[in-house]
């Protein structure tokens, strides 16, 4: 008769536990290691933003000019800022750019990114339209200011040989406005229309295959699908644009100087003859904090009804 012999069980292994010291750096030393490297943009950000955006506020609430000390003066700005004519002039022509700023520049973006999606597929292409926004404004400005100049400028020269009476396109208060505003929107459509590209880019490309086949025209396709899906990027460019072009400035110091006969003296332009023109820097801090509120509020309110912060393809 066999008899079975007991082997001994197995040894088990066991993977060797680490510590918790060993599992990586701590969130304390993550930390350090984050502010650390976030430290030099801290030290631009306080130095050339907080810092000033404080005492402007404090100067808002003073007479002050740059040599003597400020004398507090409450509230006296601002209430001198309702009954001040020039302002509300300069708002009304500051509104006037950014309404044909505005309707234009995001018009013909999601044109070009419709042609940049569908026809011009090119990366030079692409490119090509960012260009004129990689120049300085003052030298869009100046180049633009050469060529529509009443007397030798080439696009008067063009309309003079079609027959046509010349157009003072800076020296006209008609013409004024739509021209700085024309400008800006060569300038900038490019880096717009680049923006709402990559929102197209982002809408899923089955969308569009189911509307085909259910027979929706191109048409039917850009308002019911295309403009929906593209509502947070705009928002996003609205706000951006709007903010912008209610600071508006280099523009109009290069061209018009806020002339002919304030017709293009913009709210920027307005502060910046109140401090260096008058050494009223008083009172050109309270403009500028008024001109902050409106911005904020104006960013506010587009967000809220926009639904910047939504997405229809959820």
């Amino acid at each position: 008769m066999t008899t079975l012999t007991k082997h001994p069980p197995a040894p088990t292994f066991k993977a060797p536990q680490l510590s918790k010291r060993g599992r990586g750096p701590s969130k304390l030393r993550e930390l350090r290691i984050a502010l650390l490297f976030i430290f030099p943009a801290m030290i631009g950000l306080v130095a050339f933003s907080l810092v000033p955006t404080i005492r402007g506020i404090y100067l808002s609430f003073t007479e002050y000019n740059i040599l003597g000390e400020p004398k507090w003066i409450g509230i006296d700005n601002y209430t001198a800022i309702f009954a001040d004519e020039l302002f509300w002039n300069a708002m009304a022509v500051t509104i006037q750019y950014v309404a044909i700023n505005i309707v234009f520049q995001i018009v013909i973006a999601i044109g070009l990114a419709l042609l940049m999606q569908s026809v011009a597929k090119s990366t030079f292409i692409r490119a090509a339209l960012l260009l004129p926004f990689l120049v300085a404004n003052v030298i869009v400005a100046l180049l633009w200011f050469w060529m529509l100049d009443y007397q030798i400028g080439i696009v008067n020269e063009v309309i003079s040989w079609l027959g046509l009476p010349r157009v003072a396109f800076f020296g006209s208060e008609q013409w004024a406005i739509p021209t700085i505003a024309f400008v800006n929107v060569w300038r900038h459509m490019g880096y717009t229309a680049l923006l709402v590209f990559a929102g197209l880019q982002a809408i899923p490309h089955h969308v569009y295959e189911v509307a085909s086949l259910d027979g929706a025209s191109r048409t039917r396709t850009f308002w019911s699908i295309t403009m929906p899906l593209l509502r947070p990027v705009l928002a996003l460019v609205l706000v951006v644009t709007v903010i912008g072009s209610f600071q508006v400035f280099d523009t109009v110091a290069v061209t018009t100087g806020g002339g002919p006969v304030n017709a293009t003296r913009v709210i920027q332009m307005y502060i910046y003859q109140k401090a260096f023109g008058e050494s009223d820097f008083g009172y050109a801090s309270a403009l500028s904090v008024v001109l902050f509120v409106i911005l904020a509020l104006v960013a506010f309110i587009q967000m809220k009804f926009l639904r910047g912060n939504e997405s229809d393809l959820d």
